[in-house]
């Protein structure tokens, strides 16, 4: 550090701030340290920085279900900020064996890693609420929780807001791709809080909510959502619009009603979750809500560290603002 300090012509503190991401570095500076960085081929020894403060440098992170498009968004913005403040990412998968969730905390409970950022897609599979000690935890996602700090969006707000949007558009029979009224795919706490957030906008139109035209898919892959809606449509039951809880789902509606020469947005319209990637290139374009997943990533990154550094507050929930992005899938 000494070495990339003489020639970038500052102090090892400040090649120390960019090299972490501790304290904010002017551009200029960063861009002459990082550039001496690159010159000297210089590696940060985070071997010697746990030995001098006790820490890994390694935090963990756990999502339900590795295997979608906002997984895999969300992880690479998690990775990306957890990187620019100087950590590594250790990575698990959680939503069929949420004993790894009690794992990664002994993990930590243990000094192998830092701290952790979980994403529990239950409040009754979640240890957090059931443990006396905590060791520095950030928990993103719909399970309402006060124990650690949280990272959320307003579902219930978003999902109400979508089906105003699409009752505005003229539906009135609006199939939910996502959960059913019987409960059958009200398994999660982003499909219960989804799902009560139409319930809510629909019954404030007057409208009547099919249960026949509400269907729960095995998985929220887009494998099984194009065969959930396979499903609805052989019931024989009209509608005009679908609101899927997940782009991935959405995609799936997408194919499944091209099949059947179901025009969207001419006969049905289709809505989305999450403002994925991919929502752009689906044909037609998808209309979505957008979270914010890096201003979310960033947040509980940031909120991690801190408690790693040893801030000493009350579990803090910070909300991110949502809005519908129109597209193509819904266009008058």
């Amino acid at each position: 550090m000494r070495d990339v300090a003489r020639v970038a012509g500052v102090s090892t503190k400040t090649v120390s701030n960019v090299v972490t991401g501790a304290f904010t570095v002017r551009p200029e500076t960063r861009e002459r340290v990082e550039a001496a960085i690159r010159e000297l081929d210089f590696v940060p020894n985070l071997s010697a920085r746990e030995l001098r403060n006790g820490r890994t440098g390694i935090i963990g992170v756990a999502l339900p279900d590795l295997d979608t498009a906002y997984s895999a968004e969300l992880l690479h913005l998690l990775v990306e900020s957890a990187h620019r403040r100087g950590f590594a990412v250790q990575i698990e998968e959680t939503a069929s064996r949420p004993e790894r969730e009690r794992e990664l905390i002994s993990r930590a409970q243990a000094h192998r890693v830092d701290g952790l950022i979980l994403n529990p897609i239950r409040l009754e599979d979640t240890v957090v609420t059931t443990l006396a000690h905590l060791p520095p935890v950030v928990v993103i996602g719909e399970v309402e929780q006060h124990a650690a700090d949280s990272a959320i969006v307003d579902n219930r707000a978003a999902a109400a807001e979508v089906a105003r949007f699409v009752i505005s558009r003229g539906a009135r029979r609006i199939a939910v791709m996502g959960g059913s009224a019987d409960g059958a795919g009200l398994r999660t706490a982003t499909s219960r809080i989804r799902f009560a957030g139409v319930t809510d906008a629909v019954a404030a139109a007057g409208i009547a909510l099919d249960p026949l035209l509400t269907v729960a898919p095995e998985t929220w892959h887009t494998a099984s959502a194009a065969e959930a809606m396979e499903r609805l449509i052989a019931r024989g039951r009209a509608f005009d619009a679908v609101i899927a809880f997940t782009d991935s789902l959405a995609l799936g509606v997408l194919s499944a009603l091209h099949r059947h020469g179901i025009r969207v947005p001419d006969d049905v319209l289709v809505t989305g979750f999450d403002n994925v990637e991919l929502s752009r290139f689906t044909t037609p374009s998808l209309t979505t809500v957008d979270f914010g997943l890096d201003r979310i990533a960033e947040s509980a990154v940031g909120m991690l560290v801190e408690r790693i550094e040893g801030v000493d507050l009350p579990p803090r929930a910070l909300a991110h603002p949502f809005r519908i992005i129109e597209r193509a899938s819904t266009a008058s």
